[in-house]
């Protein structure tokens, strides 16, 4: 594709605000990325109706503190103190404290904050009023003057010393990132999959029109006699569970004696845009577990899913115990929601007439392209995963530093339309996965409590995609004895923490009957990663200890191409 450098500041804010929004707005009502002013404005109207005083409360302060802010900076009153340095860290730069850029992040901040408390203050039912702050923050993140290269006192700084070079890169980058439909969070130069991602040594064992299932070598002379299957998230890459060698969860699993095989989800073309979520749980999870016992000669396998991974491998298996099946001696679930009755912020982009336009729309078929997934999760944190690429790669005109992590956050998924609209209705609208008997799947009523081999359950304390809490109503929908465990950090960061590197901790309490509350309050506190720990409770659900394996795959299922394999490599359109 050619890509065309912006000719204009107009003309570049135009391509910026096309791929923050494209037709994701026109499907979503404008709520992912930038939120829809006449919404916001018939949210808070509806909300002041009924409170005018809180109102005008919280306007005659703002005006009154906006007034201040300007007679200090102005020098209008020499007594006034000058207002300090602003603690966000988007203003914490030298050139924000010259005294017209201090004042427009002075006088942004109050506005935020003003924003911020009337969205707050307005009397509206649960669903609105999160909806509305969603919306609010939105706007305020957007509005930074820090995001406008006429406001921005380091970009306009560093366009007089580099003579307008900076500006010129900047556009560039700007063009380049319009071409692929996403702000660029790392120099995509410095990563390949299966050059320095995704290199752990193994090969495809089975592939159908879904999946490619990896058998990776053995670290090890001896291994455990049952195999860990993992099912990672279909709408991402599954190499999030092997990056580099030092942050690979699958080495870590290999280095402890496992066998493991990976499922790799395709990239869907639309030509399959029909599939079903059965056909994910019937060729997908329980077509790799049955292909790993017959490989490893075991009537059973440990299974792990992670994310959505998670909520199709604990619906295989209450399809399998519902045909009286028990193909599976343990299951580990990694920030993975089985119960939907919160969600957190993405419960903003769902509701039923969002859900109805999404089953009109791939009534015949179709792919939800997965750069709109990629939007919507990184408009919830647009601070972090937005604006501030926006200025450093198109108002600076830098490269972001490589980062596997955000590599693979860019690396989505296409999926089927038909599959995409059941998940959404059936979880996030109307959470009938927890319900025993309420659906129906490959032919079978699935009831959650009939899975009753070990559980291990991770949620991230910091999570903003599957909140903790959430996860943590796991431990009520399974019919076993779960080992709930929370890591520190976030949906990512919180689950790939290799032992090596000494970071972040852990919270473990055997009592998993409490609330989610009084179970972290009482909790106690690991210092480091909680995969050592995993392995330890993995181990006895593992069997034996026998030689380890010298082949990969067997007579029936030999081993085919070297992994990664090419599912992964195929680019999402």
């Amino acid at each position: 594709m050619t890509k065309t450098t912006p000719k204009s500041p107009a003309e570049a804010y135009a391509g910026l605000s096309r791929m923050l929004l494209g037709d994701t707005a026109e499907k979503l009502g404008a709520q992912q990325a930038l939120p829809d002013p006449a919404e916001m404005m018939k949210l808070l109207t509806a909300g002041f109706a009924a409170n005018s005083g809180r109102w005008l409360e919280l306007n005659n302060r703002y005006y009154r503190e906006q007034l201040e802010l300007w007679q200090a900076c102005a020098g209008v009153k020499p007594e006034a103190e000058k207002p300090a340095p602003p603690q966000d860290r988007r203003f914490k730069a030298p050139e924000w404290q010259e005294p017209y850029f201090s004042y427009l992040a002075h006088s942004y901040l109050l506005s935020a904050r003003w924003l911020e408390e009337m969205a707050t203050a307005a009397p509206l039912e649960p669903a609105a009023r999160n909806k509305l702050a969603f919306y609010t923050r939105q706007l305020i993140d957007a509005l930074s003057p820090a995001n406008f290269p006429w406001s921005n006192p380091e970009a306009i700084k560093l366009a007089a010393a580099t003579e307008g070079e900076s500006i010129n890169r900047g556009l560039k980058n700007l063009a380049a990132d319009i071409d692929k439909g996403l702000v660029s969070m790392t120099d995509e130069s410095a990563f390949e999959v299966g050059r320095n991602l995704a290199i752990t040594p193994g090969a495809v064992v089975y592939e159908n029109e879904f999946i490619q299932l990896i058998q990776y070598r053995p670290l090890t002379g001896t291994v455990y006699e049952r195999p860990l299957v993992i099912v990672p998230p279909c709408i991402n890459k599954y190499y999030i569970l092997d990056l580099q060698p030092d942050n690979s969860f699958v080495s870590h699993a290999l280095s402890q004696g496992h066998t493991v095989f990976m499922v790799s989800w395709r990239n869907i073309p639309p030509e399959m845009g029909k599939a079903t979520w059965d056909d994910y749980l019937q060729h997908g999870v329980m077509r790799a577990l049955a292909v790993a016992r017959e490989i490893c000669g075991v009537q059973k396998v440990n299974a792990l899913g992670f994310c959505v991974g998670g909520t199709l491998l604990a619906s295989a298996l209450a399809v399998l115990r519902a045909r009286g099946e028990d193909p599976v001696a343990s299951v580990t679930l990694l920030t993975t929601m089985l119960d939907f009755s919160d969600t957190g912020e993405l419960s903003v982009f769902v509701d039923e007439a969002y859900v109805k336009t999404r089953e009109a729309e791939f009534t015949e078929g179709g792919v939800l392209r997965g750069r709109e997934l990629a939007l919507t999760f990184a408009s919830l944190r647009a601070n972090d995963l937005i604006w501030p690429y926006v200025v450093n790669n198109y108002l600076k005109g830098n490269t972001p530093p490589p980062f596997d992590l955000l590599y693979w956050n860019g690396d989505s998924t296409n999926l089927p339309g038909t599959m995409y609209a059941y998940y959404v209705r059936n979880t996030y609208l109307e959470n009938n996965l927890r319900i025993p008997g309420k659906l129906t799947m490959c032919g079978v009523p699935v009831d959650l409590g009939r899975i009753d081999m070990p559980a291990y359950v991770l949620a991230a304390r910091e999570d903003h995609i599957v909140p903790w809490r959430t996860a943590y109503a796991t431990n009520g929908l399974l019919g076993s004895d779960t080992q709930f465990v929370l890591a520190a950090s976030g949906h990512i960061a919180g689950v790939i923490n290799p032992p090596a590197r000494q970071k972040r901790n852990y919270w473990l309490n055997a009592n998993t009957g409490s609330n989610a509350e009084h179970w972290l309050d009482t909790a106690t506190s690991q210092p480091g990663s909680w995969w050592p720990h995993w392995t330890d409770w993995l181990a006895p659900q593992a069997g034996l200890l026998i030689p380890a394996r010298t082949g990969l795959g067997s007579s029936e299922f030999p081993a085919g191409e070297p992994a990664p394999g090419r599912y992964v490599k195929d680019k999402c359109g």
